[in-house]
């Protein structure tokens, strides 16, 4: 049946100069309920399902444009590292998996950073593309934490990170592990600068950016339903021996034993965050209007290359994109 429907039906069509009515991949399927949602009504509605509410990954540049007032932001610029210090090479070369990713996702790596304001208040806003090899943190994405940190200082703003990972990135072994200790250095410089340091948990958030600056924030902000945790939920059955309680790694299981602070739906996470930084840096309480720009961000990008039909539409297997050495 394949060679018709992938070579007869195209051929006849071609006769007979006929139009695809419905473009493919227009309908998403949730991965919690299996209910089919139009890609336009998800998109509209900041990537969450309408009646299940699952939050399901969402493009940096999106993200970005939908927290920023009116979407205006100022895209930082980060310096280059060395491509593939190691010459790593499993299946395919770590310099081809990195072309193929940052063709994929038209992006330097996994870390993107805007500044630009929040309800009038001067903020650095960094974003962690899980999308890209995991959301792993490399020499790259190391680097661009740190610059955006240390931009927070010298404009004297809060820093707000939105964490989306699998861990370092094993192709660049020990010194993706160096980044851990490089970062905790830039957040207590930050502290030490008595600035903000807002982490928005999304799901997954896992391996040793968990272990670090993940967990270092100073206010600890979770999507609903994200998982979050160190080692996978199955390794740590196979290690203990034991079956784990229900919700074990989601955010309100976290809530419950103190690992995170607040859990904000999506649509709320910006008047969230806003309120959160504005106390932090003891500035005026102002009005806000408690709606999302999401139409006005959805109208802006509908043929945004970011997350389109297709490309991102769907929720990928999280286990087998997290590039983790723990």
């Amino acid at each position: 049946m394949n060679w018709i429907k992938s070579y007869v039906r195209p051929k006849i069509r071609g006769f007979l100069g006929s139009k695809k009515e419905t473009p493919d991949n227009m309908w998403v399927k949730c991965p919690q309920s299996g209910e089919m949602v139009f890609y336009r009504d998800l998109e509209a509605n900041q990537f969450v399902i309408p009646t299940s509410g699952y939050h399901m990954n969402w493009a940096p540049a999106l993200r970005l444009k939908a927290m920023f007032d009116d979407g205006d932001y100022e895209n930082i610029n980060f310096p280059e590292v060395a491509t593939d210090p190691l010459k790593f090479k499993d299946q395919k070369k770590y310099v081809d998996r990195l072309k193929t990713a940052k063709a994929d996702r038209d992006q330097a790596d996994a870390i993107i950073t805007g500044y630009g304001t929040l309800h009038d208040l001067p903020v650095v806003m960094s974003v962690q593309d899980f999308k890209f090899m995991g959301g792993s943190l490399g020499m790259a994405a190391g680097e661009a934490l740190i610059v955006s940190m240390q931009l927070a200082i010298e404009k004297k703003c809060p820093f707000i990170l939105f964490v989306a990972s699998g861990g370092a990135r094993m192709q660049e072994g020990i010194l993706s592990l160096m980044q851990m200790p490089r970062v905790t250095v830039a957040v207590q410089q930050l502290r030490e600068a008595k600035l903000p340091y807002i982490v928005v948990l999304t799901d997954p958030t896992t391996g040793g950016v968990t272990a670090s600056y993940a967990m270092l924030g100073d206010i600890h902000i979770a999507e609903p339903n994200a998982r979050i945790g160190f080692a996978g939920a199955r390794v740590i059955e196979q290690t203990i021996r034991e079956k784990l309680p229900a919700g074990f790694q989601r955010s309100e299981y976290l809530q419950d034993h103190g690992m995170v602070d607040i859990i904000v739906h999506r649509h709320e996470m910006r008047d969230s965050v806003a309120k959160i930084a504005r106390m932090l840096m003891k500035a005026p309480i102002i009005k806000m209007n408690n709606k999302p720009q999401a139409e006005a961000v959805a109208t802006k990008d509908s043929g945004s290359e970011d997350q389109k039909p297709g490309k991102d539409s769907k929720d990928d297997n999280t286990e087998e994109q997290a590039v983790a050495v723990e």
